[in-house]
């Protein structure tokens, strides 16, 4: 996923975890720091957020139900991605993955998943810490022949 794809998914789902919110627009607006005027553009897929609203929307509203569906469980964890790239050490405390991941391999106390929605990779140690994350699967795999030697 790119940081574009990203801003496109989260425009076209602003409205919905608004209203799922109990939001108005002139209060989503002033808890994002924009104009209402804005907002509307934006709910109306005439223009599209900046990257940093999208970050703080995401941030803010991370446990929101829509807002999974459209970026998996973590949406944090997608926006980490795509702004950091790979992470090299653990980080994270995760929940293991038991809804939202794909288990692709299990070797030496890590697992390698894959995120049903978004499709990224990671690799998490038997205390559901996270070590790594990336979209690419050699990538992924990659690092993963290397923790589990």
């Amino acid at each position: 996923m790119e940081k574009e794809q990203v801003v496109q998914e989260i425009a076209k789902k602003m409205k919905l975890i608004r209203t799922e919110q109990s939001l108005s627009q002139d209060r989503m607006a002033e808890i994002l720091g924009i104009s209402k005027k804005t907002l509307v553009q934006i709910e109306k897929e005439r223009t599209l957020p900046g990257w940093n609203v999208v970050v703080s929307f995401t941030a803010l509203f991370e446990n929101s139900e829509i807002l999974q569906n459209t970026l998996g469980n973590e949406p944090l964890e997608v926006i980490r991605l795509v702004t950091f790239g790979t992470p090299e050490e653990p980080y994270g405390k995760t929940m293991g993955g038991k809804v939202w991941w794909r288990e692709i391999d299990s070797q030496s106390g890590y697992t390698l998943q894959q995120n049903l929605i978004s499709q990224h990779y990671r690799i998490i140690d038997q205390q559901n810490f996270r070590w790594y994350s990336t979209f690419d699967q050699n990538e992924a795999l990659e690092r993963f022949k290397q923790l589990i030697h």
